[in-house]
């Protein structure tokens, strides 16, 4: 059984300022016609159910120019993102499985959102006030994406959550004391919202009733070309961060900040993602970058992704202070959709959080999570269309 949920439209925005997004180095993003006759609906259907009989849903959100997201309660997972290229054909744009059981035989984190804390943490532990707390090592002695039953791998509640102009879907989540070694019963609130201008918002918040370290972020693998067409090696990608976080031989941030200025990990000015990949250690960009934030900016544009080939661009806008720039080299034909295998550069990612190991530099922004405050992220990718 399929259900659907809309909300009446007001102010409906002339399609001539529909598509907001635009690349400094490129023509103006061209306007897509909007349809009178379509709302932003939000449809509840069943994807299927865990070992233990529990139901998992799926959500589809659709605005009124055709675009569509899907999500499931397993794990908060985006399934697809349709958006068109400068032809008007739609595709699904980040990497899927077909079906739940593929799912749940094990994947390397498509669409989910991981916490408690994303990105490593090294040695598997964590002191606040004083007191250390083992986590479960689960990237050899370190911790990494929450541990081995982390969110992603937790069925969450959802409702329907429509607004004016926008399709949304609430999804909730209680996360116990001692959850994977973390001190605290944290409180977790997620809302995906696809709105009339294209954008996919991505808000969490999270409360606690004991001092604990939050982190959390989606982990989509992004092809703008659509998922299993091909490399995104010819993806050009501007990002905004004059530093990276350098690491140890297990990707654990070794707490040196250096800058991009002079080398491959520069992507001030746009530069095709496989341009200097072949310089980059394992070949693979695998990096946290420190985002050009000032004193007292919540919001900021962390990232520009434009594919020439099919005319899509978005934008990565974040509240948070650092970006994980991720080009997926691992992957391989085990993971497929719709008869096409991932073979590696077949995505990448851009993972908004705060700094990996932050718990463990204490010169890097806190993590740190009280009770009575209120963490709060959001993330919003803005969907465009280039012309030749």
């Amino acid at each position: 059984m399929t259900t659907t949920f809309a909300r009446p439209r007001f102010g409906f925005l002339a399609a001539a300022a529909i598509w907001l997004l635009t690349f400094a180095v490129a023509a103006p993003a061209q306007p897509v016609a909007a349809d009178a006759a379509c709302t932003p609906t939000v449809t509840k259907s069943p994807f299927g159910r865990m070992p233990d009989g529990t139901a998992v849903d799926l959500y589809t959100l659709t605005n009124s120019h055709g675009l569509e997201v899907k999500v499931m309660t397993y794990g908060a997972t985006v399934t697809s993102v349709k958006t068109p290229d400068r032809n008007g054909r739609l595709a699904n744009i980040t990497l899927y499985l077909d079906t739940f059981d593929d799912y749940l035989r094990g994947h390397p984190l498509f669409g989910s959102v991981v916490g408690r804390y994303a990105n490593r943490i090294g040695g598997a532990k964590i002191s606040i006030d004083g007191v250390e707390y083992p986590l479960s090592p689960n990237a050899g002695q370190n911790h990494i994406h929450g541990g081995r039953e982390g969110f992603q791998k937790k069925v969450w509640d959802a409702q329907p959550s429509p607004r004016d102009g926008a399709a949304g879907v609430e999804m909730t989540l209680l996360s116990p004391d001692g959850d994977e070694g973390y001190p605290g019963t944290l409180q977790v609130k997620l809302r995906y919202e696809l709105s009339d201008e294209n954008e996919l918002k991505i808000e969490y918040t999270a409360s606690t009733d004991k001092p604990t370290v939050v982190n959390l972020t989606n982990h989509a693998y992004w092809n703008l070309s659509g998922a299993g067409s091909g490399v995104i090696l010819g993806h050009l990608l501007t990002l905004y961060a004059g530093d990276y976080l350098a690491t140890d031989d297990q990707k654990v941030p070794t707490g040196e900040i250096r800058s991009v200025q002079d080398t491959v990990m520069d992507f001030t000015e746009p530069h095709a993602m496989g341009a200097r990949i072949e310089q980059v250690e394992g070949q693979n960009y695998d990096h946290c970058y420190v985002l050009n934030k000032r004193p007292g900016e919540s919001l900021v544009l962390a990232a520009r992704v434009a594919d020439p080939a099919s005319g899509r661009a978005m934008d990565v806008w974040t509240t948070k202070p650092g970006v994980q720039f991720f080009t997926a080299r691992f992957l391989n034909e085990r993971w497929q959709a719709g008869g096409r295998p991932y073979v590696p550069y077949h995505g990448f990612c851009l993972e908004t959080q705060h700094f990996p190991d932050a718990p463990n530099k204490p010169h890097f922004p806190s993590p740190v999570l009280r009770p009575g405050q209120t963490y709060h992220h959001i993330t919003v990718h803005k969907f465009s269309v280039r012309p030749l």
